[in-house]
Order: C-alpha cells, then structure tokens, then sequence
C-alpha cells in the first residue's frame, strides 16, 4: 500500500475566499451589528499563509491545525456559540407578559 501524503483539509483558495469574505465592507458591518466589535480576520489570512507554505515548502510548521484548519466543510470563525447574540440590551423573559392577546394600541 503507498503512503498517504498529509494535505489541507481545505484548498488554498479556500482560505484565500474566507479571508476576503471577511475583510469585505458587508460582513464587517454585520458583523459589527450583530456583535458590537469588528470581526478577526487574522486566523483566516494566517491559515492561507500556512496553507500555501505547505505546498511550497511542505513546511513543518504548516502541517500543525490552526483554529480553522480543522473545519471540515465553509465556516466562518466566531458565529455559533462564540457570544450570546444580545449586548446587555434586553432583559430575556420566561414568559410571555401576561396580557400578550391585547391590541397594541
């Protein structure tokens, strides 16, 4: 049987996507929107940077995960669980108030 050569989970330019997904002004703002700072996007560009040394140099240091390496499929850093949607701004309830079936008006 040959030997299996190790290799990103991922294509390059996969990595090279992400990252400029995530410097675009969209996202940004979203992401500043949905949660009060502006995204990381340094773990994206340094995964590409370690993505592209492995297939250069098939470089040592390359072959070591980072965060984002080991994501099986398109993910993006810090959306699920990462902090809770809300900012301190809302009080969360157990219940519906208990006159929830009246007019607004």
């Amino acid at each position: 049987a040959g030997r299996v050569r190790p290799q990103p989970p991922r294509s390059c330019e996969d990595y090279w996507e992400e990252w400029k997904h995530c410097r675009g002004l969209r996202h940004a703002f979203h992401h500043y929107y949905a949660h009060g700072e502006l995204p990381d996007c340094g773990r994206w560009r340094e995964d590409y940077e370690a993505c592209r040394a492995w297939e250069r140099d098939r470089a040592a240091a390359a072959q070591v995960p980072g965060p984002l390496l080991a994501c099986p499929g398109p993910c993006r850093p810090g959306l699920p669980g990462q902090k809770p949607r809300s900012l301190g701004v809302w009080k969360l309830r157990k219940s519906p108030p208990p006159d929830w079936y009246l007019p607004l008006d």
